[in-house]
Parts: structure tokens; sequence; C-alpha cells
């Protein structure tokens, strides 16, 4: 007879999550689950919250000031340990669950794991309706959760404490799985959560959790090797998957020993270090003229670790004459653009390949050429982010990029740096030297406004020992600042540095080059009649917060500024005021968007012309 212990739901949850281990390959075990970040409510805070306060000392519980931004630092936790570690966020039933659905959002495009509690009504429905509960007039089991269920790779609602048993190891095979990764929602009624039941002991004291390698199957990797082989002009593009696999030493062999250049996409940047011989840097509508230009000479692109992407692929007009050989750990992103498939973990599959391509090398000149690209573009980058600010004008996020990185003389590599949306994603997948995986920390799956301080709260404390310097801008900023005086509180020191150009820069960019006028995104266009135009005072701010704030007038103070944060003992915020019109003109390639087929604007017809001829050269 199994032994048991009577535990309310809530109970038995924490003390799982506080039990739960990871095995690493080299066999040694560590926590699973590094907190829980918790915003209590009356949905969550009688059951899960006393639950969470028994166990404080095995299961830290983080207070944050809004439900979206405390999701979104879970994720950043758990990016930031390559998908080996996650924490879990918490909140009552309403607003406070419906907050989170964004981020689980942003989860589930990026393939990253998050393990969301939402408090949820009645199961008893006794006291219905509750305060803040959602209502259908035709379902009578839906609740505000239920937005969760598009978003989450697994999605379950715990009716009795006893499904707990059943629910969790589920949640815990889609959080480690490399294929099936992505949010996870328990959707929690408050009467549940205080419900006792007697959970077998063992339940408790859960197994380590392991995370698969899955070997290439054996016809696959043959194909591909016979493709690589027939290649004569073959490009590997680095995608998140290499960084997850921790396959970074395997494409670096594989490149140097069959001289096969490397481009990265936003996902893979650091893949490879900066100034490896062989990486062209970042390639598609972001990327470098070295990676771009070889891609539209490559007659087979190996994608390791990628979705392609739209902006990876130029909308898969960039390397459309090439063949694509997709080595990916999910079957549907392997087989996206009609690829020949290789589904396999990327550090076995690349290491398999090295072994069986012996002998084999593609075109004499083709690594030659690009290493001279490759050291060419580097020259370049050099020269963007360290010339002077012209006369006259204000700075862009070059030389702002360029103040950032040269503030240290150690080692600037070692920095970790964080971005998400706007003009500053194209800039530093371009410019930023990221010394290897886990440096170069960016959502570009969903870009989501609001992500880059609480993603940098949560990169921080993933690697408290790293500098995290958080690069927004203003827009960004404005959406989601609260979590500075998290920071703040916590202790937990970031260098965020806000380049304020006035509006919606990229948008307002791309809606020029679309043929349109001036409408609706930089804040001058904006002011109404009877409205005022009241610059932000974003130092201010952040001061108000509780941070260290100074606005910088030029790029050498932010230099100097920068060099002040990094001995600082708190979160410092520096102001630095942008152009909205410059960026760097190197590189990029077509981006399909639909301009209208019919416009009484001239500039719009044609621009609707220019990308028909554009889309022509899609993959079809």
């Amino acid at each position: 007879m199994s032994h048991t212990l009577r535990l309310t739901m809530a109970q038995a949850l924490v003390r799982y999550l506080a039990a739960l281990r990871i095995e690493e390959d080299d066999g040694s075990l560590h926590p699973y689950v590094g907190g829980v970040w918790a915003i209590f409510g009356h949905g969550n805070v009688a059951g899960l919250g006393e639950a969470l306060a028994q166990h404080r000392d095995e299961l830290p519980v983080f207070r944050a000031h809004n439900e979206q931004a405390m999701a979104h630092s879970a994720i950043a936790y758990g990016k930031a340990l390559m998908r080996r570690r996650i924490q879990v966020a918490t909140s009552s039933i309403g607003p406070g669950a419906t907050n989170m659905v964004t981020a689980a959002a942003l989860a589930h495009v990026n393939r990253l794991p998050l393990l969301l509690l939402p408090g949820d009504t009645f199961a008893s429905r006794a006291p219905d309706p509750v305060l803040q509960q959602i209502e259908s007039f035709s379902e009578g089991d839906v609740s505000a959760n239920d937005c969760f269920r598009p978003v989450s790779r697994y999605f379950d609602r715990i009716m009795r404490p006893e499904q707990l048993m059943t629910a969790l190891p589920r949640a815990m095979q889609i959080l480690t799985d490399p294929a099936q990764c992505g949010p996870v929602t328990l959707a929690l009624p408050q009467d549940v959560q205080a419900q006792a039941f007697d959970y077998p002991v063992e339940f408790l004291h859960p197994e380590p959790l392991r995370i698969r390698r899955p070997a290439p199957d054996a016809r696959e990797l043959a194909l591909a090797i016979e493709a690589i082989r027939a290649a004569r002009r073959p490009l590997i593009i680095a995608g998140g998957g290499v960084l997850y696999a921790g396959a970074s030493a395997a494409l670096a062999a594989l490149s140097e020993r069959f001289g096969i250049p490397v481009a990265e996409s936003q996902a893979g940047k650091g893949a490879l270090g900066w100034d490896h011989p062989m990486n062209l840097g970042a390639v598609g509508v972001t990327g470098s003229p070295a990676a771009n230009a070889m891609a539209e000479q490559a007659d087979l692109v190996i994608g390791v670790g990628t979705r392609l992407q739209d902006f990876t692929t130029g909308s898969h007009a960039l390397f459309s004459q090439a063949r694509l050989l997709s080595i990916n750990v999910q079957p549907l992103d392997a087989v996206r653009a009609r690829a020949q498939t290789l589904v396999a973990d990327a550090r076995l599959a690349l290491q398999q390949l090295g072994d069986a391509l012996a002998g084999w090398q593609p075109h004499d000149g083709w690594g030659s050429e690009a290493r001279q690209r490759a050291q060419q573009w580097r020259d370049r980058v050099h020269a963007l982010t360290t010339r002077a600010v012209p006369e006259g004008t204000l700075p862009y996020d070059a030389e702002v990029i360029g103040a950032v990185r040269d503030s240290v003389e150690d080692s600037p590599t070692r920095d970790i740096v964080v971005c998400a949306a706007g003009t500053l994603p194209a800039e530093l997948h371009k410019l930023w030297r990221a010394g290897g995986p886990g440096h170069y920390h960016m959502d570009y799956g969903y870009s989501c406004m609001g992500y880059e301080i609480a993603g940098g709260l949560g990169v921080k404390m993933a690697h408290p020992d790293k500098e995290v310097i958080v690069m927004v801008g203003d827009g960004s900023y404005l959406m989601m600042n609260s979590e500075i005086a998290t920071s703040v509180m916590l202790g937990l020191r970031l260098t965020i540095v806000v380049l304020d150009n006035r509006g919606y820069g990229c948008i307002n960019r791309l809606q020029r080059a679309c043929g349109s006028e001036n409408y609706n995104n930089l804040l001058q266009h904006c002011i109404a009649e009877g409205g005022l135009d009241i610059p932000v005072d974003f130092a201010a701010h952040a001061a108000s917060l509780g941070a260290r704030s100074v606005h910088c007038a030029s790029v050498e103070q932010l230099k100097a500024e920068m060099v002040r944060a990094r001995r600082g003992d708190r979160t410092t915020v520096l102001v630095i005021d942008t152009t909205p019109e410059r960026t760097t003109p190197d590189g990029g390639t077509w981006w399909e968007v639909g301009i209208p087929e019919v416009s009484p604007a001239q500039a719009v017809r044609q621009a609707h012309e220019a990308g028909l001829q554009a889309k022509a050269r899609q993959r079809q």
C-alpha cells in the first residue's frame, strides 16, 4: 500500500514544482523551476498564495507590477538558459489572466517554455457570477482563461484535485520536449485550489526531467549527405535551434572543416562568435550584404534549427534559386517551403553529417569568397559604429550601438543585449558583436513591444553575473516600463538605453516606403486639435521608478555614462535623442507587405508595382 499525504491541490502543486530537477548531459541535477512570478488577487491568493508562502524557501516568489511583464520575464529566463529551466507566472482571474495572453503568444511563436497558472472561477458554480467572471450565453464552461487555448501548447483546467496527477506530467513533457516546447496553461478554479486530496508521496517526488536528443533517421541522413555532396555553393543558416541544442561547436567544426559559410537568423545570432572567419553575419531583411550576397549565389541552403520566417528568407525571394535542406527537431518546421528534411537534434545531425562528408569540399573559391566578404563586413561594422555623428544631425542606432559596445575595454562581447521591436532589431542584428550563444537576446518571432525591460529582468535573473543591457525605443518604453521598479526592488541591476526618436520611426519609414504619407506614427503627426506637443521626459520618469537616470546630450556622454552604469549598484536608465530618418544602408532585402492594388496616390501605385516585380522572385 502506497503512502499518501493529504494536501490541498495548491499545496501539492507547489511541492511538485519545488521538487522538480533536470538532469544535464553530464549527469548533474539542478532545480528546474527558478521561481514563481505572482500578482495575487481573489482568484489565487487564498489557495495558491497560501501554498507558496509555506514553501517560500524551496520555491522563491517574486512580485511584479504587471502580469504581462512578469510572464515576459519568465519567458526571458527560460530563453536565456536555453530552455533548460523555467519560471512560473500566476495571476488572479479576469484581467490578471488576460494580461498574460500576449506573453503566452510570444512564448508560443518562439518555442519557449512558460508555465502559466491563472486562477479561474468556481468549479462548483455556487457563487456564480463572481467578480471579474466572463460569461457566455451559449457555453456554461467558458471563462477568461479559454483565451489561452490557441496560444498554449497544452491547456488544462483542473476541476478536481486528483486531476493534478495527470496534468502536471503532461505539462512537463511539453515544456521539456525540444519539438513541442512552448507555453503550458493550467487554469486553477479557486475552490479546487483549496480542496484536499490524499496524494501519493511518490507523486510529490517526481523523476528528474531529461531533454531528448532525437537522432537522425538513417534514410533522411543519407539523402541529406547526397544533397550536400551534390552542392558546389552551400550556405548554412543558423537558427535558434542551434543554440537550444548546444550545437555551436558542432556547427563551427562543420563550417571550418568543409568551408561552408554560415549566416545567422535573429534567433540564431551568436551561434558563431562575431569574429569567426566563416560567419557572414545576419541574413535576410535585416541582413548583412555579405550574407545576402552569398545567399543569392547559393545552390543549397541548409537551415539548421530555423523555421525560415519571412524576415530570414526575404519573404522566400532571397535564395529562391537554391535547394533547401532543413535540419530541425520539429517536423512541421522542417517541411516549410517544401524543403528536404532531416528531422533531428541539431548537434547530433551536424556531428553525423561531418563524419559522413569526409573528403568532400564545395567549389574551390566558395569558402575563400565567404571569408573575404565576412571580413569586409566586419570592417564596415567597425566603421559604421565608430564614426562621428554628422554635424547638425542627431545620432542614429549604429552610433549608439558603438558607444554602448565600446564602453568597456576588457570584453564587450560578454555583454548580453536585450531587444524586441522597432528599428533596433534590424540594426542590432547587423551590428551587434555577439561573442557566442546567449549574448544576443532578441524576440523577433513575435516582436512584442514592451518585452524589452521585462525580458532584461528575466535574463539578469538567469545570469546575475553578466552585464545585461536593454536597448529600447521610446515607443516600447511607453508601452511597458513598470519592471524598472521591480528590478530596483529585487536588487537586480540593469542598464537600459532608451533611444528616443519621438514615435514609431520604423513603421513610419515602412509607411513611406509603401507610398503612403506620414500618418499616425511620429508624435508630431499625431497632435489633435487642441492637443499639445509635450516631449516625454524619460529620464525623470525612470527616476520616479527608483532608477538612476541621465538624459545624454551626445554619443560621447552616453559612452561615459555607460562606464558609470557598469560600476553602479542599481538599474540605470540612459536616454538619448535619435533620428527617425537615418538607418544603416548596407544589406537588407525585399519584404512582402500588402500594398493596395488601387489607390489615388501615384506613390502607392508605384510601390505596388515594385512589389509585384519582387514577388516574381518568390519560391514557387
